[in-house]
């Protein structure tokens, strides 16, 4: 099953193209900065797949709940987590979303509904659940998003917890980014299945794939299952086709990926493809310029912020362990 193909409107696309931009712009600029041996961070890349996370989020809510892994960054700032606040949780520095504890793989942030993000593969389909369920129960209308690839859906977890969002039926949505590879491996050699949202169908479940490097497709998508969920029509399995274009993690090897299909993937890039879509629909080369030169602004103070900003105290260590009861 595949998504709509009707285009949203110009200030729709103008939004995800922003968020789509913050995510590359950041990601290049997390990359340098490794390079050039001034941050020294386990870092995920996900450059090409920058427009699946912005058309997502981009159909939420601002106090909808989102479940992502620690390749989340474009999850994270694609739901507005402020640069600053990032960029310093990811440098380790106090100033961040959890005060320079979680770092990296385990970045946080409730007020932009950023709930969890995870390290374990596939642990945040039942916490979505959770978070779901206690939608339904209060009435609130918010919709839970958990966000995973392909090298999730073979785990217990996968299978668990959409039987028991279908079952209950509960405004949460299944995003699975399949960029073919799950870390190493290459989809076909863990999975027989010729996709995974067919496994939908098993549970009586909602599934659509929809192309993951088209802003269109990948919005209409999103924004048809977020709309189901807010009415109570239960919860949808997406399926985003789209492609890693580096290492599992960054300075990895990719010679695992077979050359032609690196070429391949090369050629469908979101980046140009989301422009040239833009520029076709009377949107002009200056505003575009525009929006980058902003970005660009924005990840610059970030990172200032961040690097100035103190380490956490040794203290903190046993600060936020545990709930601590204040007598009155």
């Amino acid at each position: 099953m595949t998504g709509s193909t009707s285009a949203p409107g110009r200030e729709t696309l103008l939004d995800i193209y922003r968020r789509t931009m913050l995510i590359h712009r950041s990601d290049e600029r997390f990359r340098a900065l490794l390079t050039q041996g001034k941050l020294a961070i386990v870092y995920y890349p996900v450059r090409g797949q920058e427009v699946v996370s912005a058309g997502m989020m981009a159909a939420l809510n601002s106090d909808d709940y989102l479940i992502t892994t620690y390749r989340g960054v474009a999850d994270q700032l694609a739901k507005g987590i402020p640069s600053k606040l990032l960029w310093a949780e990811f440098t380790g520095r106090a100033t961040g979303t959890c005060k320079g504890k979680g770092g990296p793989m385990h970045i946080t942030h409730p007020e932009t509904g950023v709930m969890v993000t995870t390290g374990v593969v596939g642990s945040g389909l039942p916490i979505a659940n959770g978070l779901a369920i206690s939608s339904q129960n209060r009435g609130d209308g918010k919709v839970t998003v958990v966000c995973f690839g392909d090298g999730a859906s073979n785990i217990g977890a996968f299978h668990e917890a959409m039987n028991m969002a279908q079952l209950y039926k509960l405004p949460v949505i299944f995003l699975c980014s399949n960029n073919k590879y799950g870390e190493h491996t290459a989809f076909a050699a863990h999975t027989d299945s010729e996709s995974i949202v067919s496994r939908a169908a098993g549970y009586g479940m909602r599934g659509v794939q929809c192309d993951g490097n088209d802003p269109v497709d990948m919005y209409n998508t999103a924004k048809e299952a977020v709309d189901r969920a807010r009415r109570g029509e239960g919860p949808t399995l997406i399926e985003a086709m789209t492609f890693r274009m580096l290492g599992h993690l960054f300075g990895a090897d990719f010679s695992y990926v077979p050359k032609e299909i690196a070429e391949q993937g090369a050629k469908e890039d979101p980046i140009p493809r989301f422009r040239q879509l833009l520029l076709d629909t009377h949107v002009s080369e200056s505003e575009l310029d525009a929006i980058v030169a902003d970005i660009e602004k924005e990840i610059d103070e970030a990172v200032e912020f961040a690097l100035a900003s103190p380490f956490p105290e040794v203290d903190e260590l046993r600060v936020d362990v545990v709930k601590q009861e204040i007598a009155a």
